[in-house]
């Protein structure tokens, strides 16, 4: 079993004074100009292959992402307090935050308030860094569970993502649904729910490439159908590849054809933020660091979406 993006999530604890970045440059560029981002999720994997913990020290793990030639970095938030402890660590490495991953809770009217308003909370507290995407996934009934959300539920999830993304559109900043598997269970009525029943002046997409594709069953045809469908709404991908289904310690060639999909999404005229999240799972090869991986993801991302990034 692959490891949890949010058990990680849930451990974040950084801890340092609270600063203040000025980042108006990327403002002002499209998300294809900005530079390539990565997630902490895939440090989160390395880190714990080597058994160490990518929250102890912030100095030690963004000198060492800093060190992978990244410029960008996409964390993830549980509440606004968090947002001023790792700003001074993105002045000293000289990162920018264009785009930040925030959980969600939205499938319950109650709980929707509360997790609305620390979202928005986190989004106030983003402005130093001039943040313009935030990626939620809105939580499943239970992690780890492929028990699915009623209708009544998802109408409920739909209205409060719909509203989430009216008030950080008020902020100057774009709201990405994002999905991983369970999402796309039972004629993928959750992901399509939320899609169809949203405004897209609301809500755009981030799409997470390898989880489509798991979660319809390793199927490139399911994925390539969810760009025809919903390709105008991408503002993000979650990039990650795989070898007859096993993440990869890099980003190269693989199960899921990328050129593909730049061409698909160049056709539509969409040229999204790209965000690197070369995750590890058991079964993934063991024969470098993250620093060395992450080395190599960029340079194979730079060859792979050449076309946007000129």
């Amino acid at each position: 079993m692959s490891l949890n993006r949010r058990i990680f999530v849930k451990s974040l604890a950084l801890t340092a004074g609270s600063g203040m970045l000025d980042f108006n440059n990327i403002g002002q560029m499209t998300p294809s100009a900005w530079p390539i981002s990565c997630n902490q999720y895939s440090w989160i994997t390395f880190f714990a292959r080597e058994g160490r913990n990518w929250n102890t020290d912030p100095d030690i793990s963004l000198g060492e992402f800093a060190s992978a030639g990244l410029t960008a970095y996409e964390p993830a938030f549980n509440n606004a307090e968090e947002v001023g402890k790792i700003l001074p660590y993105l002045k000293k490495y000289n990162l920018s935050m264009p785009s930040v991953y925030v959980n969600s809770s939205l499938h319950q009217k109650e709980e929707a308030t509360r997790s609305i308003r620390s979202l928005l909370a986190i989004a106030d507290a983003l402005k130093p860094a001039n943040t313009k995407i935030i990626v939620t996934n809105p939580n499943p009934l239970k992690w780890g569970s492929d028990k699915i959300k009623s209708d009544e539920e998802l109408a409920v999830q739909a209205q409060s993502l719909d509203q989430l993304g009216a008030e950080l559109k008020k902020r100057g900043m774009k709201l990405a649904y994002h999905t991983h598997d369970v999402e796309l269970k039972a004629a993928a009525r959750e992901f399509h729910h939320m899609l169809l029943a949203t405004d897209p002046k609301n809500v755009s997409l981030c799409l997470d490439v390898h989880w489509v594709y798991r979660g319809s069953g390793n199927s490139q045809i399911a994925l390539f159908d969810i760009v025809k469908l919903y390709g105008k709404r991408i503002v993000e991908l979650h990039i990650r590849q795989s070898k007859d289904g096993i993440w990869q310690e890099t980003f190269g060639d693989g199960d899921i054809d990328y050129p593909r999909l730049v061409s698909a999404l160049s056709a539509l005229h969409v040229k999204p933020h790209l965000v690197l999240e070369q995750c590890l799972e058991k079964t993934s090869p063991k024969t470098m660091n993250g620093v060395e991986a992450h080395k190599a993801d960029l340079a194979m991302a730079h060859k792979v979406f050449a076309k946007w990034l000129s």
